[in-house]
């Protein structure tokens, strides 16, 4: 500082974090860069000496050398501010932003409808969520950072730079753009998020066996595979990414896999070609084969199945998540047990976060004036359908057959037809014996229009799975399990077959039944 001619240098004093000792930086594990400004980095760093062993933290890292005496005035002033200031929505300081800039936040269209002091107290959920599972995922962070290695020094002056300051704003000639082959185009780069998950430097099979194949997709093959250090098993999807990117669905597992009811991702390999995706070993089966093969299974038994897979649907649904996969041979037990709890929804490889159109993800009661009305359109119709596979699981568990399949030899077309037409059995075999409030919750789930349909928090507030303790305990008699599983892929075929099938709505909700102006036909004269 330069007062009268006189330069004073400013010493930036260590801060201590309330109730622990003074720390220094050799007890601190440099794991990512976070972010680098003119004079340093910001590192995420844990914590391997002291009480607080293994806490992650941001580190801010200044190289000394390139700040001026008045840098340091402010470096120290920041410091100061921090060590004093303790509110929710500003950065701590553990070791070692002002009001008018949080104001003018607040008052931004975005934040302007949030009611802070209950966002403070918890008690309304949050606008949107950072992408990250565990506390030291990264993926949400600038790659240009995290992709560094986290021993790189501090900083460096501006000038250093200067000559990358105008990279990737130069003019490159059309026609070299246009020499790229077709084999070129589908090395695509690695998804970002799977660099930052794991260094390309190590490869799935060096840590892992491969076993026998477990479950084969359109895009993907899954395999049990055993971790060779450990001997853990665990299930193995291997993506080729000339077909598929990965990313969507790793991020999913990433941030709502830490649901008891929704399958773990433990971690993710890339070779270039193909990407691994290491996941908990479903050892208890496909839900629907093993209700179907049990020799006692009830209505109430169902009521409890699908409140907990309901559950785990509207948690999903509540963060801006739809499946759109949600059928039966996605939904599988982790072990032998048969309990609900034991269950687990598979399979992201078709899901979508309902994203702002900037690409910010967002949960739906903040999408108002941030994601276009289309996009809301789609994710409605998207849940519904969720819901209508629940409603075919539960027709399936009641009935011991499909609504729409007789088996595996209907064609798609007769399969679309009966779906169309909004018609199924609740008559007949056990269905002379099945309850009421089973029959009402079927028809809702099942309802031809999307809107009519129920959401999920409708189906767990339905009677039939808020009274349980009512419903019968018969065994429910099913048909031959090949035959129901075969009808049941014919219908899912069907449906996902190519041309895409229609969307399931009413005839007078197509524009050509809207421009010939058809009267109302009842489902009978169809």
């Amino acid at each position: 500082m330069q007062d009268e001619g006189i330069v004073k240098e400013i010493d930036i004093s260590h801060h201590v974090k309330e109730g622990f000792e003074k720390a220094d930086p050799s007890q601190f594990e440099l794991l990512k860069v976070l972010g680098q400004g003119s004079y340093g980095k910001v590192f995420l760093v844990r914590k391997i000496k002291g009480t607080d062993t293994g806490q992650l933290y941001a580190m801010k890292v200044l190289k000394k050398a390139t700040l001026k005496v008045r840098d340091r005035v402010r470096s120290k002033m920041e410091r100061d501010i921090l060590a004093e200031v303790n509110h929710p929505f500003i950065v701590k300081l553990h070791y070692g932003a002002g009001p008018d800039g949080v104001e003018e936040i607040k008052r931004h269209p975005f934040f302007a409808p949030i009611d802070w002091n209950k966002l403070y107290r918890i008690e309304i959920k949050p606008p949107f969520k950072p992408a990250v599972g565990r506390p030291e995922d990264t993926f949400h962070f600038d790659p240009e950072f995290t992709s560094r290695t986290p021993t790189d020094s501090p900083g460096a002056p501006p000038s250093v730079n200067d000559h990358q300051l105008f990279r990737g704003f130069s003019f490159v000639a059309t026609n070299l753009g246009q020499e790229r082959t077709l084999s070129d185009s589908l090395q695509s780069p690695v998804p970002p998020i799977v660099q930052r998950l794991h260094g390309n430097n190590i490869h799935f099979r060096d840590g892992y066996e491969i076993k026998e194949d477990v479950g084969i997709g359109a895009y993907s093959v899954c395999k049990r595979c055993v971790h060779k250090s450990t001997g853990v098993e665990y299930a193995v999807k291997i993506i080729d990414r000339s077909k598929r990117d990965p990313s969507e669905e790793i991020e999913i597992l990433l941030r709502y896999g830490q649901h008891p009811n929704i399958i773990t991702l433990k971690d993710v390999y890339d070779d270039g070609k193909y990407v691994y995706l290491i996941m908990e070993l479903m050892r208890g089966g496909e839900l629907l084969d093993r209700i179907l093969r049990q020799k006692c299974f009830s209505e109430r038994e169902a009521s409890a199945v699908l409140c907990t897979i309901t559950k785990t649907v509207e948690y999903l649904h509540s963060q801006g998540v739809v499946h759109r996969d949600l059928k039966p041979s996605n939904i599988l037990y982790v072990d032998e047990t048969g309990d609900p709890e034991s269950i687990r929804i598979c399979d992201f490889g078709f899901a979508k976060q309902l994203r702002a159109e900037n690409g910010l993800l967002m949960t739906p009661c903040y999408t108002a004036n941030f994601v276009a009305p289309e996009v809301l359109k789609r994710q409605g119709y998207d849940a519904a359908c969720d819901i209508w596979s629940l409603g075919i699981l539960l027709y399936t568990m009641l009935a011991g057959f499909t609504p729409f399949a007789n088996g595996p030899d209907d064609t798609p077309e007769e399969i679309l037809a009966r779906i169309g037409s909004g018609i199924f059995a609740l008559s007949g075999g056990n269905w002379d014996t099945i309850s009421d409030a089973a029959k009402d919750i079927v028809s809702k789930m099942l309802h031809v229009d999307p809107h009519q349909r129920l959401t999920a928090p409708q189906v767990l507030r339905h009677p039939w799975i808020v009274s349980r303790e009512y419903l019968s305990q018969s065994q429910l008699i099913r048909q031959d399990v090949q035959l129901v599983k075969g009808a049941m892929a014919a219908t899912y075929f069907a449906l996902n077959r190519s041309p895409q099938a229609p969307k399931l709505e009413p005839v007078l909700s197509s524009s050509l039944a809207q421009r010939r102006g058809m009267k109302r036909l009842t489902s009978t004269r169809l």
